[in-house]
């Protein structure tokens, strides 16, 4: 579909956004010769169900008859979670994570991974990952989705909310390395609350009370970076100390639209931040030079992963309808693009042997 060879036998393959979109075309022209319509600018509104079997759904008021639903919906369709509920699909809240992105040069991630072969032809821009426990709040920070030479970019997807993303192009020559920073949030954060993020009564175990948290801080987000999709930064040495950052050093911010100057503790809690400021001094002992006082922290990162999870019984088939399967990292079965893919397969097959019993 005009992905690089490499990414058949490569530890770590990477495609790059930019050739990406060329082989989604690819995969959507394919679909469609075999048979297949792709919709775009179309919201799954409703499901229809019958004595517990799904008939129909409604996009974009349209009815369609089916039986049989692949619900993988990204961890994103907010609406969608809510319309599932009031449906009265059973989910249940699962634990996520929260964060920031960081930037450094790539030049000096080269030289810590590669040493006096940093600038080698034949090597590629370096990339890390890093895990720590704090002896503090006793939480895990883990680097997580690092872009060699990429750029930190908008994630936002509700309004007056912010949040970002990492990528890179297939070359990987940008000067910035990023990465989220991320720590992790149960589920005994915020669930047995009678009360969401915005102070509304709201009833005891709601399952997405962590989407509600999730909007709770990126609301903040929005307000730090100025309340126009400009994004949130502090250098890492103001972080560190506690201090709002005044101006840029050596390290650029590479997010767009903009940026705001500030203290990216107004929009992340107190656990999140001395996490972060453990974890970042814990990983400079790893990568000398990752706490310097010119790193770029953006805010913030709340989508690693799904914070919801659609049960399924043992044949991937939603506990509460048959006929609908739940797939993916937004059905929180998934944390990334390759197990989003493996489940994806797994949903595929479950479904020809309910139809096609290959025993």
């Amino acid at each position: 579909f005009g992905a690089p060879k490499e990414i058949s036998y490569e530890g770590k393959p990477h495609i790059g956004t930019d050739i990406l979109k060329n082989v989604v075309k690819n995969l959507r022209e394919k679909i469609k010769a075999l048979g297949g319509e792709v919709r775009f600018n179309s919201r799954l509104e409703d499901i229809i169900t019958k004595n517990n079997k799904i008939i129909s759904v409604v996009v974009n008021g349209e009815e369609i008859n089916c039986e049989t639903l692949i619900l993988a919906i990204g961890h994103s369709s907010r609406d969608t979670y809510e319309m599932l509920y009031k449906k009265d699909i059973l989910m249940e809240a699962k634990p996520f994570a929260l964060g920031v992105r960081i930037e450094h040069p790539q030049g000096m991630i080269n030289e810590n991974q590669y040493g006096k072969y940093a600038n080698h032809p034949r090597l590629k821009a370096a990339d890390y990952r890093l895990t720590h426990t704090s002896s503090i709040t006793k939480r895990s920070i883990y680097s997580f989705c690092m872009c060699p030479g990429g750029e930190v970019v908008a994630a936002s997807s509700e309004k007056n909310r912010l949040a970002t993303n990492g990528m890179s192009y297939y070359s990987r020559d940008k000067k910035n390395a990023n990465s989220a920073l991320v720590v992790t949030v149960g589920v005994e954060d915020f669930q047995n609350k009678c009360y969401n993020f915005n102070n509304e009564v709201i009833e005891d175990k709601y399952p997405l009370l962590g989407m509600e948290m999730q909007r709770y801080y990126e609301e903040k987000a929005f307000i730090a970076g100025g309340s126009n999709f400009n994004a949130p930064i502090q250098l890492v040495g103001d972080f560190l100390k506690d201090e709002s950052s005044k101006k840029i050093g050596s390290v650029n911010p590479s997010y767009k639209p903009g940026y705001e100057l500030t203290n990216l503790k107004t929009c992340l809690p107190d656990y999140v931040v001395d996490t972060l400021r453990e974890g970042i001094l814990n990983f400079d002992k790893k990568i000398k030079g990752f706490s310097d006082n010119d790193a770029i922290l953006t805010g913030i990162e709340t989508r690693t992963s799904a914070p919801v999870r659609i049960m399924r019984k043992e044949n991937l088939e939603s506990v509460s309808v048959n006929g609908i399967f739940p797939c993916g990292e937004g059905a929180g079965f998934a944390g990334g693009i390759m197990s989003a893919a493996v489940d994806g397969l797994k949903c595929a097959e479950a479904i020809i042997k309910k139809y096609r019993p290959l025993d």
